[in-house]
C-alpha cells in the first residue's frame, strides 16, 4: 500500500466514524435538557463528561478501524461486524434522546455492545493494537448499558 493510500484510508476512517458521531449528535440536540430531567441512578456520571468520552472514543475508533484496513490478514466479516456496530451506535441516540424509546435503546445498546466484541475479536489477530484500541469502547458501552437499564427503569412514563 502506498502513502497515498495509507493517508486516504485513514482519512476514511476518520470520516466514517466522524459522520457516526454527526448522525448521533443530530439526533441529541435536545440531549443535555433531556437528560437532565429524567431521574438518574446515583452513579450515573455527570452530563459534561459525555462528550469528551465520546470524543476519545470515537478518534481511537477511528484509529481502530485504520489499523485492521492497513493489515493484510484483515478479513471482510471484520469490516461488515465494525460498520454494523457504527450503525447500531448512532441508532442508540435517536432511540434514547430524540424518540425516548427505553426498551429499544437498551436493545440496541446491547446489539452494540455484542458487535463491539465481535469486532475486538476480529481485530486482534489482525492488528492487536487495532483490537486494544477498541478495548475502552467495549467498557465504556458496558457501563452505558447497565446506565441505559437504570435511567429506563426510573423514568417508566418518559421513556416507555
Amino acid at each position: 500500500m502506498t502513502l497515498m493510500q495509507k493517508n486516504l484510508s485513514f482519512i476514511v476512517s476518520l470520516a466514517l466514524v466522524c459522520l457516526v458521531g454527526t448522525l448521533g449528535a443530530l439526533a441529541s440536540v435536545d440531549a443535555k435538557a433531556f437528560y437532565g430531567a429524567l431521574n438518574q441512578p446515583s452513579w450515573a456520571p455527570p452530563a459534561w463528561l459525555f462528550g469528551p468520552v465520546w470524543t476519545l472514543l470515537y478518534l481511537m475508533m477511528a484509529f481502530s478501524l485504520w489499523l485492521y484496513w492497513l493489515s493484510a490478514a484483515r478479513k471482510p466479516l471484520g469490516l461488515v461486524i465494525f460498520l454494523l456496530q457504527l450503525a447500531a451506535n448512532a441508532l442508540w441516540s435517536w432511540l434514547f434522546f430524540k424518540w425516548h424509546l427505553g426498551a429499544w435503546a437498551l436493545l440496541d445498546v446491547l446489539l452494540l455492545l455484542v458487535l463491539i466484541a465481535a469486532s475486538v475479536r476480529l481485530f486482534l489477530p489482525a492488528n492487536r493494537l487495532a483490537g486494544y484500541l477498541l478495548l475502552p469502547y467495549l467498557a465504556w458501552v458496558g457501563f452505558a448499558s447497565v446506565l441505559t437499564l437504570g435511567v429506563w427503569q426510573l423514568n417508566p412514563a418518559v421513556l416507555g
